[in-house]
Order: C-alpha cells, then structure tokens, then sequence
C-alpha cells in the first residue's frame, strides 16, 4: 500500500463563519475542499477522510427540540449518526465528481463509523462538552427533570446541555475501511469524532456522549496504521504567543517541544489545543518514528503533506 494520509476536515470546511448552513452553501464548501484532497490522490496518496460535525449535529439537536411535541427526539447518538450520514454523502459526492472531472477512477465511500468508549471512563462522571442550543432556566429544570439532562448556565447567554467527551479506545469498523483502503477505495469515516460506543455482555450499545474529534482522528490513523495524520485548519499552523506581537508560527514540533508549549499555556483548549494534543499522541504511538503529523490550512493541504507547509510534528 501506498503512503496512508488520514485527512482530519476543521469545520471551516464544511461551515464557514457568518453562513447560515444551508445545504446549498455546505455543498459549495465542500467543493472547494475537496480540490486540495483530489491534488492528494494526484501525488500517489492513498487517503482516508475524516471531519466535524459540530454545527450540523447542534442544528439537528435544535431541529429534536423543535420538533418534539411531533415526533420523537432522538438519543445524542442517533443525531451523530444523522449528521455522519449527511456530511458523509456531501462529501462523496463531491469528491466521486470532482475525481472523475480530474480523470482519476477511485470510489468514494461513506462509513458511518462507531468508537469504542469505556463506561467506566472518569468523564461519565464529569461532563464538560457543551451541546446544542441555548435555553431558559424554566425550560433547563424542565428537561433535568424530565429527561435526565445535566444543563449549566453559560456564561449569562443562557443554560447549556453538556455530555461526556470520553477518551477513543478503538474505531470498531476499523477492520472494513482497512479493506476499502486495500481495495482502493477513498474512505469517509468517524466523522464528528465517531458515534460513541460501549461493549456491554458482548454487544456494542450507543451512550449519550461526544468524542473530541482531533482525538478521534489520531485514533483512526493509528488503528491504521497511517504513516501521516494531516491536520487542515483555517490558519498556517501552529503558533506560540497566538495573537500576541511576538506571536511565532512554528515549522516543526517534537513531542517533547509540544508538551512543554502546552504546559505553558499556548494553545486554547477550543481551538488549537486538541488539535495539537492529537497530533503528538499520534506521533508518540509510532514504534519505530514513522508516524508524522502536520497541522495547516486546507489550502496547502498538498505541500502539508510533504512536510513543506504547516507545522510538521515528528520525534
């Protein structure tokens, strides 16, 4: 096999700031982001894609909410499934077009893919992951009473559903997509950080969770054994003193450098921080060093890849 490039897709790709979300203008996001993924396949590339779901998967909890003296909300795990489901076919579809316009025979697949969690995981005891709209505080008691939901107030803008965001043990489809990678297939899976499940008397059973999907992403790369996770953002790469005047972008990390940046408080927990903690644990699993990292911008995904664009992280 072919160099295995697992690309992790920021939500700017789907998404972009001050966009309403409807379908017609993710589409076109996807579109352009799917340009840089084709020059990938071009380079000789063998590619796995993976992404987030975070305003798609917000936006359906808002629709359950809605909706709910008409149909049945839905379980935190179902509307995972569901924003897979509809990210995934926009991507297909818009990669299997763009692949055929540039002369490239490859198939495009969608995987709706489960993520092993542990149930005795400490953050089942301390959720922290805020999700989906804003509410008042009659109608939060109303929903902890009712539905069993944890709610917090969020800094005066209202109160909050938060879950669990627990550690990814294993991707439990990891076996097939290893299959549609051989069989050359372009692989769309774990988006959103995947569907978060626990094994129970030998039977996978979904929970009430979100897994960080920088975190998830690692997860999928190691268990494949990729040589690189590409990490795509909406900013260079990594920066030291971001937003300051001796603000630096760096070119290189090793894990050693990138903890101690960390210690030191560099990167914000909901942004740059799980992304950079992603990327060093992928690189700490390598045995023999040949696992590699790189975070940058979606549009030098290509040059990421060799290394030359973006901040590269290697021991």
């Amino acid at each position: 096999m072919s160099h295995l490039v697992v690309v992790a897709l920021g939500g700017n790709a789907i998404l972009k700031a001050n966009q309403t979300g409807n379908f017609e203008e993710q589409l076109a996001n996807v579109y352009e982001t799917s340009g840089p993924i084709v020059s990938l396949l071009r380079q000789g590339y063998q590619v796995v894609v993976t992404h987030g779901n975070g305003p798609q998967v917000g936006n359906i909890l808002i629709q359950n909410e809605e909706a709910s003296k008409v149909v049945p909300a839905m379980p935190l795990d179902v509307c995972g499934a569901e924003s897979q489901g509809l990210i995934g076919y926009m991507i297909q579809q818009a990669l299997g077009n763009e692949l055929k316009r540039a002369g490239l025979d490859r198939p495009v697949v969608s995987l709706v893919t489960q993520v092993l969690v542990d149930p005795a995981d400490p953050a089942f005891q301390k959720p922290t992951k805020p999700i989906g709209p804003f509410y008042t505080e009659k109608r939060a008691q109303r929903l902890m009473a009712e539905r069993g939901f944890k709610m917090v107030e969020d800094a005066g803008r209202g109160w909050r559903r938060v879950v669990a965001s627990p550690e990814p043990m294993a991707i439990v489809e990891g076996p097939a997509i290893k299959a549609l990678v051989a069989a050359g297939a372009l692989v769309v899976a774990s988006g959103g950080g995947g569907i978060p499940v626990v094994a129970r008397d030998g039977r996978l059973e979904g929970v009430e969770a979100v897994i960080d999907k920088d975190l998830a992403a690692m997860r999928l790369a190691a268990d494949l054994d990729a040589e690189t996770l590409l990490i795509l953002t909406d900013v260079q790469g990594v920066a030291v003193n971001y937003g300051k005047p001796n603000q630096e972008f760096l070119k290189a990390l090793t894990p050693a450098e990138g903890r101690a940046y960390m210690a030191e408080g560099h990167f914000k927990s909901g942004s740059m921080k799980p992304k950079v903690e992603a990327a060093l644990r992928f690189v700490e699993s390598s045995s023999d060093g040949r696992r590699r990292a790189v975070i940058g911008s979606l549009d030098q995904a290509a040059l990421a890849a060799k290394g030359q664009a973006g901040t590269l992280v290697r021991a």
